[in-house]
């Protein structure tokens, strides 16, 4: 299904209040660079926000916007979308992944003039940023563990998603048919566009979320026991070459980055810009020139090493980071803290399988070093124990590092390397 649609004549016009309050949020990022604190966008936002709380829609209206929402792949899922829809047009997109209200102000309010949007959005606030923005297209990836202390059970998320998606039937809702609950979350909209795009974490679906009864996998495919919910027949498919779309459609698809969980992120990506009306293989295109995302997968130089960066938060994202590592290197860093962005409980360092890493010289490093320490010491994992995440690296042999790192051990990692 594709959307087109002339340009609503809404777009860019601002109450007084708004063009004020916008103003103020500018100068709040100027103060914040020019004092050193940060680029300042969610500053910028937040004194937006607070001084008029409709700010959100009178950005949003006029636009036709995708909203990107799940556990894990937001960011990059995101960027493609937006690479993807620059072969339309100009695109308004929170680049660096500030997924709340303020920054989604703050990307809105950078692009006034920009037609499109492409949202990264936090599960949570899913459905009242819905309501603001009035998005064309819902990107639903994937729902698994992460920070219950903040979110809560996935169940819950699930449920919201939907009662949110119900608010919106028009929009298209471009959805995973590989994972339970976000197909839950979509099955009962208008206009779904079912993509296959991989569920290889599968402990957090073992149950309906609709009857509570078990969920039954056969090779791809899974149905509930309870009810006639099941795994539907996807539009969008890939495989290790080309990706498939609608009415028979096959191209070759060569992406900058490593692993099939991105060619899953690719396949939603291209099928969200094609429901705005991109050209498939201009898409396909945009998406595979995407080679790094805010940091994650860039290879940098760190004297004697060559170190390719890699983010985990939560054990679905941490069990893809570590199908992509080369164990063949000089060596595997990976890098733990326990802060409130992380999730101070790293009970679900458990979960993670670490146990394939043979004889792959493997340092523990990171503010919790030493849980992971433990945690690799049960797995039988010969490994080392450097706090300094650089200077875990700086302990390999030389060549070629890889290096994992959970949510505030990537920024603080990125922080200190070579741009």
């Amino acid at each position: 299904m594709a959307i087109g649609g002339q340009q609503r004549s809404d777009r860019g016009r601002l109450s007084a209040r708004g063009r004020m309050a916008l103003g103020a949020g500018a100068a709040a990022r100027w103060a914040s660079r020019v004092t050193g604190r940060g680029a300042g966008a969610m500053i910028g936002g937040l004194v937006s926000m607070t001084l008029d709380r409709s700010i959100l829609r009178q950005l949003g209206a006029g636009r036709r916007s995708v909203v990107v929402t799940g556990t894990n792949g937001k960011s990059t899922t995101t960027r493609m979308t937006a690479a993807a829809l620059a072969t339309v047009g100009p695109v308004a997109t929170n680049a660096e992944g500030a997924n709340m209200d303020a920054g989604l102000v703050a990307a809105l309010a950078g692009a006034r003039q920009a037609e499109l949007a492409a949202l990264e959005v936090d599960e949570m606030h899913v459905p009242h940023v819905s309501d603001a923005v009035n998005p064309s297209v819902i990107v639903l990836l994937n729902l698994s563990r992460d920070q219950l202390d903040r979110v809560g059970e996935i169940n819950h998320i699930e449920r919201t998603l939907r009662a949110g998606l119900a608010r919106h039937p028009n929009a298209v809702v471009v959805a995973n048919c590989d994972d339970v609950l976000m197909a839950s979350a979509a099955y009962d909209s208008p206009h779904v566009v079912w993509v296959a795009a991989g569920g290889g974490w599968a402990s957090d679906s073992v149950s309906c979320p609709r009857s509570g009864e078990i969920i039954v996998r056969d090779g791809v495919d899974w149905y509930s026991t309870g009810t006639d919910f099941k795994r539907p027949s996807p539009q969008w498919w890939f495989d290790d070459e080309n990706v498939y779309g609608p009415d028979g459609l096959v191209l070759p698809m060569t992406l900058s980055l490593p692993g099939a969980v991105n060619r899953g992120n690719a396949a939603q990506a291209i099928a969200a810009a094609v429901a705005l009306g991109a050209d498939p293989a201009k898409a396909v295109a945009a998406v595979s020139s995407v080679d790094e995302v805010a940091g994650r997968y860039r290879t940098v130089r760190i004297g004697n090493h060559t170190a390719r960066v890699l983010l985990a938060k939560n054990p679905a994202g941490w069990q893809e980071a570590l199908s992509m590592v080369d164990k063949h290197g000089a060596g595997v860093v990976i890098s733990v803290n326990g802060q409130v962005p992380d999730g101070e409980d790293l009970s679900w360092l458990w979960d993670v399988r670490f146990e394939h890493f043979g004889d792959t010289q493997v340092v523990a490093a990171g503010e919790r070093g030493t849980d992971l320490a433990v945690r690799l010491g049960y797995a039988g994992v010969e490994h080392t124990l450097v706090h300094d995440t650089l200077d875990a690296i700086a302990s390999c042999p030389p060549g070629h590092v890889e290096v994992i790192a959970n949510y505030t051990a990537f920024l603080q990692l990125n922080r200190r390397l070579p741009r």
